[in-house]
């Protein structure tokens, strides 16, 4: 342990020295660590050693917690700093910066930006792979359920929304949000990432699972919105209408049935679809009484 972290742990073990002079020691092991940094002495160890002190002391000075909370962030930034002058092999940076997020009870946040040349691209694909490696064996929320948010689960959400974040990784958003599929709103949220990624035919097929878990109740309605529009700008009609006729099974009501009735009559025609849909209501017992001969005009 170097000298600077010995002097760090004994300040947070002194309950006899009032906290205003252990942060006072603690405050000036950090510049300390900053004047190594600029000195360029085997500071990236000392500032691993010393962020690891840190976190791991943030849930047991519960009352000073803010304060330590601000120090450990600017030794991880110290640490960044560190690195580029004295880096880390790729895979041991990747693998430290994924323990300090997930190995403590209150981990810190890490901006991947500044560990980006240090990572270099073998690190961070080797990184990338670990952390999907963990988040994938996370339990899906399904629809209806309420989901347990557990220390590991917000740790690792938060390190793959990061990586998301600074990759501009599709994929990776999508992961995080097809973990948690507890509502129609969320299945609407794939859904728009996916579309506004350019990728239509994922983006509504996602709207077709959203519309038979909500059984085209609450949500549905802006979920298969998206649908039909995404479906109507790529020129896929028929699908389009296969989604408003879908959310009429699932959920009859009058709603439903006009809406259907409008986007057929302007696009593939009503009549055939209309035998279709009446055909399907049938199979359950007697018509409701907004089934009607009405066709409107199309875009109305």
């Amino acid at each position: 342990m170097h000298a600077l972290t010995g002097r760090a742990a004994t300040a947070l073990t002194r309950p006899d020295l009032p906290w205003a002079a252990r942060w006072q020691e603690l405050a000036a092991v950090v510049a300390g660590l900053s004047e190594l940094v600029l000195a360029g002495r085997g500071a990236r160890v000392v500032a691993q050693e010393l962020a690891e002190l840190l976190v791991d002391a943030v849930p047991r000075h519960r009352p000073h917690r803010a304060r330590l909370t601000e120090l450990v962030d600017r030794v991880v930034d110290l640490h960044a700093v560190a690195c580029a002058d004295d880096p880390a092999a790729p895979e041991e940076l990747a693998r430290w910066l994924l323990h300090l997020q997930t190995g403590f009870a209150e981990p810190p946040e890490v901006r991947l930006a500044p560990y980006a040349a240090a990572l270099g691209a073998e690190g961070l694909e080797r990184y990338r792979s670990w952390v999907v490696e963990r988040f994938e064996r996370l339990p899906v929320i399904g629809f209806g359920r309420t989901g347990r948010y557990d220390r590991e689960r917000w740790a690792l959400l938060r390190v793959v929304e990061e990586l998301a974040e600074h990759t501009g990784d599709v994929d990776l958003q999508v992961l995080v949000l097809t973990r948690d599929l507890s509502s129609g709103w969320h299945y609407l949220r794939v859904a728009t990432v996916l579309r506004d990624a350019g990728r239509s035919e994922e983006a509504v097929e996602w709207v077709e699972r959203g519309v038979v878990a909500t059984r085209g109740r609450g949500s549905a309605g802006p979920l298969v919105d998206l649908g039909v529009d995404e479906c109507l700008r790529v020129g896929w009609a028929e699908r389009a209408v296969g989604l408003r006729l879908r959310v009429l099974l699932e959920h009859p009501t009058a709603g439903a049935w006009h809406r259907l009735r409008v986007l057929a009559a302007g696009t593939v025609g009503w009549p055939g679809v209309r035998e279709r849909a009446v055909a399907a209501l049938a199979r359950d017992g007697d018509l409701p009484e907004w089934v009607s001969e009405q066709v409107p005009e199309p875009g109305r």
